[in-house]
């Protein structure tokens, strides 16, 4: 523990960005030894600016949830870290401001420049753990190098392990803030999801859903996470992504289950919580690859503009049944079933050959659960450029994926109204049937087969 900085004795600024909860929380529990907290969120213009309004929409009705859980009493900033932080330490009279690490590129300049202009005040920004099991940069190979494939990161992750939950701390004194921010003069007016179905925010829905989850999916997970027609999967990587719980906690509960089929879906639902893990380690060594190529030769590849193909992909009309089911969940309810999100990207890179970028970008406005480096490497993997061992050889066929994984057609059917009037896996080929387009859904702007072909031979060009 290091010495205190001069300051308000017994206080103490707890800066919450992406662990917007109570419980569970190692930089609550730094603060609250220190004595009084105040408790502070600051809306960085930086960040701010490029998400879309669903993620906006979300993230201040978790702040609004948080803020109940307090009293009333978290201090809303908007402007620039670096200046308001130490500001609000100042008014507060509190040497040291404690936070959750930031692994990310903006997050980690961005801290550093907090923790400068802390320093030349004669106070302290502490860093306590991090929103991930095993923090980024933690595990490297034999050769003292990064990982490069998920395989051999999980092998190093298992063996690793990662801390319990943290104790939940006695009873907080949370302090009052005299400055500005009191009593909500800097919460800005929620700017609307466009008719984006959003679910509950903030930690007490989290933990209610992560329960439901425990009790009626998980035994079932390992054969039902990839069928976007049920309610498979935990549907928490926005809760994760905000920090309203932890995966320590997940992954502690997951520890108890005893039954092998139980047992079996808590190490393939753990794979995945590894999965965000590595995505995260993989960006704290390559930073860049938030935006470039992770593998630099495929930006070589014969890459289309983003034209009226692109809008009908964003929009769910390239006639392709469970592509355009995908993108209209994104527009409806700012979530995507993550094996119809590989498909989805699949068919814009390789059907339609648009830079994965592009995509990246509208994941990013349109998704509640939007994270830079998930969703970053996970269309780079997609497309090929990523940390894969099997690059670009996998290209997703959107008809018989579909068949595979909405066996009934019940996915596609509730997103797509055009076509519930085909039964059962009709669904998936409506050009298969005399009434297949009756009610107007789009046939479709490619041809996969061919497509297909020209992806591999376009690869083979780029590879030489």
């Amino acid at each position: 523990m290091s010495a205190r900085p001069s300051g308000q004795a017994g206080r103490s600024v707890l800066w919450f960005r992406r662990d917007l909860r109570l419980r569970d929380h190692p930089a609550l529990l730094e603060a609250a030894a220190d004595g009084e907290v105040v408790p502070l969120f600051v809306l960085d213009p930086a960040l701010w600016g490029p998400s879309g309004d669903v993620r906006r929409t979300y993230l201040l009705r978790s702040l609004r949830a948080l803020d109940a859980d307090l009293g009333g009493r978290l201090v809303v900033e908007r402007g620039d870290p670096q200046r308001l932080v130490p500001q609000v330490a100042a008014r507060a009279g509190a040497a040291r401001v404690h936070v959750s690490a930031d692994a990310g590129p903006h997050g980690r300049r961005r801290d550093e420049a907090v923790a400068g202009a802390l320093a030349a005040d004669g106070r302290e920004l502490v860093r306590t753990g991090t929103p991930y099991a095993v923090g980024p940069g933690t595990l490297l190979n034999g050769s003292g190098e990064p990982f490069k494939v998920f395989s051999a990161f999980a092998r190093a992750h298992r063996a690793h392990g990662w801390p319990a939950p943290a104790d939940t701390p006695g009873r907080v004194r949370w302090a009052a803030d005299a400055g500005e921010g009191v009593d909500g003069a800097h919460w800005p007016e929620e700017p609307g999801t466009g008719g984006v179905e959003l679910p509950p925010a903030g930690e007490a829905a989290a933990h209610d859903r992560w329960e439901r989850f425990l009790a009626s999916a998980l035994g079932e997970y390992a054969d039902h996470r990839d069928r976007p027609d049920l309610d498979g999967t935990s549907q928490l990587s926005h809760a994760l992504k905000w920090g309203e719980l932890h995966p320590r906690t997940l992954l502690a509960a997951l520890a108890h289950r005893r039954s092998e089929a139980a047992a079996e879906s808590a190490r393939t639902f753990r794979d995945e919580l590894t999965w965000r893990d590595f995505y995260a380690d993989v960006l704290w060594h390559r930073p860049e690859t938030a935006r470039e190529y992770y593998r630099p030769q495929l930006e070589a590849l014969q890459y289309t503009e983003p034209g009226e193909d692109f809008r009908a992909w964003e929009e769910g009309r390239t006639g392709y049944p469970v592509v355009d089911a995908g993108m209209r969940q994104l527009r409806t309810v700012g979530w995507v079933h993550n094996r119809v999100r590989m498909i989805v990207a699949s068919f814009l890179v390789k059907d339609l050959h648009v830079d994965w970028r592009f995509g990246a970008r509208t994941f990013m406005r349109g998704l509640r659960d939007a994270d830079l480096a998930s969703n970053s490497h996970g269309w780079q993997w997609v497309a090929g450029s990523g940390t894969d061992a099997a690059p670009y050889f996998r290209i997703f066929n959107p008809v018989t994926q579909g068949k595979r994984f909405d066996p009934d057609g019940d996915y596609v059917r509730r997103y797509v109204p055009e076509l519930r009037h085909l039964p059962g896996k009709a669904a998936h080929e409506p050009w298969e049937h005399v009434e297949g387009y009756a009610h107007g859904y789009p046939e479709r702007i490619v041809d996969h087969a061919e497509e297909r072909r020209r992806s591999l031979a376009d690869y083979a060009r780029v590879r030489g």
